[in-house]
């Protein structure tokens, strides 16, 4: 079976398991279970920290695992990222007192506090700064006040936490974080058709199926207005002079794309969600 590591709690937990219905897989019942077979799909999943799964793959204990891109660097795990899941995005800023206008130079010889040390470090490192990394658990927005620190190094989401303590953004982005479908140095059987079945649910979230009857003399402009994946699907009617269409279109371009084929003469258009698809 291939063994595969999943968040138990935290922001990661929820939408990964979600995928993974949506997938085909087998899902834990009671939130108390730590490991669900699945021999169906020739699959077992373990429920894990989400901060342990990144050392769990690259040990080799387990096959595979979802987990943040942050996780697994800060880890400093041999565990390679294979794809991107698009969900639970961040991004790590710098933030120090504010109206200092700081800059990375500024950070040689300070304290710096994050509850990312190994993925801070490794940036600093590669900047060429040198400073003293101070781990927190968590709320390292008080360290600067408190005296624990100098500036800190967390996630950043509109800023408005930073700036209630007092703290302003500065220097480059750290990284851009996202959910991550991870693997150890050996590739896996089986992590193929896991990978596609995940692919396929982030199609269908990111796509739709558009359908709609046109005149024929208008075919190439409606569909120039939606190309599609590769391209339309044409269909004769019963009336020689129209044609009917479908084409996957993006899930948020299709209401401007429906207004345009409506303007340009196109009938009959319809949506039509998708639930699981492999391109």
């Amino acid at each position: 079976m291939l063994r595969i590591a999943v968040p138990n709690k935290g922001a990661l937990a929820e939408t990964a398991a979600q995928m993974l219905g949506e997938a085909g897989y087998r899902l834990r019942r009671d939130p108390k279970e730590l490991t669900v077979a699945d021999p169906r799909n020739d699959a077992e999943f373990f429920y894990l920290r989400p901060r342990d799964i990144a050392t769990y793959v690259g040990s080799g204990a387990l096959d595979v695992g979802i987990t943040g891109r942050d996780l697994l660097l800060d880890s400093g795990s041999p565990a390679v990222e294979v794809a991107a899941l698009d969900f639970a995005s961040s991004t790590f800023r710098f933030a120090g007192p504010g109206g200092r206008h700081l800059t990375l130079d500024d950070l040689r010889g300070k304290r710096v506090a994050t509850s990312f040390t190994g993925l801070v470090g490794a940036f600093l490192r590669r900047e060429g700064v040198d400073a003293r990394l101070v781990h927190l658990d968590g709320a390292v927005e008080t360290a600067v006040r408190l005296g624990v620190a100098d500036v800190v190094a967390d996630v950043v989401e509109t800023g408005a936490t930073l700036r209630a303590q007092g703290l302003e953004i500065f220097g480059p982005v750290i990284l851009e974080s996202t959910a991550v479908l991870i693997a150890g140095a050996e590739r896996a059987a089986g992590l193929d058709v896991l990978e596609r079945r995940l692919n396929g649910v982030l199609v269908a979230r990111r796509w739709v199926m558009v359908d709609y009857d046109v005149p024929r003399r208008l075919l190439d402009a409606a569909t120039a207005v939606a190309p599609g994946y590769e391209s339309p699907t044409v269909a004769p009617l019963q009336d020689p002079e129209w044609a009917a269409v479908r084409v996957l279109v993006k899930r948020d371009e299709m209401n401007l794309v429906m207004d345009r084929l409506y303007a340009l003469g196109a009938r009959a258009i319809f949506v039509t969600p998708i639930h699981a698809a492999r391109l």
